[in-house]
């Protein structure tokens, strides 16, 4: 059979892009189609305009600590709608990068809703193709629990968007958003809680790295209310919304932001007329090659709900394209040793197994870890310390989990990561030379053992 393309992915988000790009660099005909914006959840409402946030929250602390180094300031002012609006002149500059990068490629960019007709057939505004392969790559979307008032909610798709910076917020979740997001609307200025069901947030992360953040926050105000939950939520006439709890207390904000998960985006996407299967918690299963009980289906990234970073997104992107259309070029993607950052304030940056993990896993460990007060802190009365942990194999003297809370900690922790994926020593960590004065330094300088 003749197929207009050879591949048809679904989804223009960093794997999605990715895959089309190299599959069509590889001699491939492929098509893409988005519904949305280009770039996906990451460039339009993920990685990068909550960075950008980032930044601008913590300014107040910068300008607080710029009086210790000499410098005389008038009572700095924010304004939230310069932010964001500087923060959407830089999304539709990267929208355009995205789209250039396709088209530059040699991708055809369908915009508009794909639905899946068939094991080779997809739809886009009414207009059919014929395709020898179809990759999903729709990514997740947020999800906020079916409550009374949920309607009176936003999540991490509404928050990059508001008209107005809302004085008192209420954040609900455990995870990288939440954390994220309580540090930028306190920092902005806002009277912020953080909201979770469980005793401590970041489940999953290193207990040190996990207690430490939480003590950080509390240091610098935010509200953290753990084994809590809201039942309801009440919009009064004068737009202020009445929040109340599981344990019957209530409370008024003017802004309730749910981060508590994202389900796979698989809306209206086709796949009951495809042997598609889904797994108990909803994303498409795939095997080791991306592929679905579909033969001529693959999938990708957060729809398949592996490891949920873009990154590694871009990284299963690249390994479809060569498997597919360059197999003397392909190897599968590692999912040992990847680095992530939470930009939290402090940030966090991880890399390998954490404490529980190695322990789990039956490792007989040394641990090396540290708090201690960043250089740059010195000259103020900011009482914030950093982390640093290091998880060692006792026997094998393999440096197996790297951990940091504190400024940079994303931008240290990448090459951490180098070192961990080339089997580094603890030994090796302790030969090399540091870099003086840096808090960097201490990852190389660890001596003492904490606990075995």
């Amino acid at each position: 059979m003749q197929y207009d393309f050879d591949l048809y992915v679904i989804g223009a988000g960093s794997g999605g892009v990715r895959a089309a790009r190299f599959a069509a660099g590889f001699g491939a005909r492929v098509a893409v189609a988005e519904s949305r914006y280009l770039g996906g959840t990451c460039v339009n409402v993920g990685c990068v305009p909550k960075k950008l946030l980032v930044y601008g929250a913590h300014y107040r602390e910068d300008f607080a600590h710029a009086a210790a180094y000499g410098w005389g300031l008038e009572a700095p002012r924010f304004d939230w709608a310069t932010l964001i609006a500087n923060k959407n002149a830089e999304i539709e500059r990267l929208n355009g990068i995205y789209r250039k990068l396709l088209v530059n490629a040699g991708v055809a960019l369908h915009e508009g809703h794909a639905r899946i007709l068939g094991p080779h057939q997809v739809e886009v505004a009414g207009q059919r193709y014929s395709c020898e392969r179809i990759l999903i790559a729709t990514g997740g979307w947020p999800q906020i629990p079916d409550i009374p008032g949920k309607e009176h909610a936003i999540s991490s798709n509404e928050a990059f968007f508001l008209e107005h910076l809302p004085e008192r917020v209420i954040v609900v979740g455990g995870g990288y958003i939440a954390v994220e997001f309580a540090g930028i609307f306190h920092g902005l200025g806002a009277r912020t809680s953080l909201v979770y069901r469980r005793d401590l947030f970041l489940r999953g992360f290193d207990g040190s790295v996990r207690t430490h953040l939480r003590d950080e926050l509390n240091k610098k105000g935010v509200a953290l209310k753990f084994n809590s939950d809201i039942t309801r939520i009440d919009k009064h006439s004068d737009g202020s919304l009445l929040v109340t709890f599981a344990d019957g207390s209530s409370e008024f904000t003017d802004c309730v932001f749910y981060a508590t998960g994202r389900r796979p985006y698989l809306d209206n996407l086709g796949l009951e007329n495809t042997a598609v299967a889904l797994d108990e918690r909803g994303f498409v299963e795939v095997d080791e090659h991306y592929q679905t009980a579909e033969p001529s289906i693959l999938a990708l990234g957060d729809v398949i709900g592996r490891v949920q970073l873009t990154p590694v997104a871009t990284a299963e992107g690249m390994a479809v394209a060569r498997r597919l259309f360059k197999p003397e070029e392909f190897r599968p993607v590692d999912y040992a040793h990847i680095p992530t950052a939470v930009f939290s304030q402090p940030a966090i940056g991880t890399v390998g197994l954490t404490e529980e993990q190695a322990r789990e896993q039956g490792y007989a460990i040394n641990v090396f870890e540290t708090t201690f007060r960043p250089m740059k802190l010195t000259l103020t009365d900011d009482p914030e310390r950093i982390l640093m942990k290091l998880v060692v194999d006792r026997a094998s003297d393999r440096v197996l989990g790297c951990h940091m809370v504190g400024p940079e900690a994303g931008e240290l922790i990448q090459g951490m990561a180098v070192a961990l994926k080339a089997g580094a020593t603890k030994q090796v960590f302790d030969a090399t030379i540091g870099v003086h004065p840096t808090a960097a330094e201490e990852f190389v300088t660890l001596r003492s053992v904490t606990r075995q």
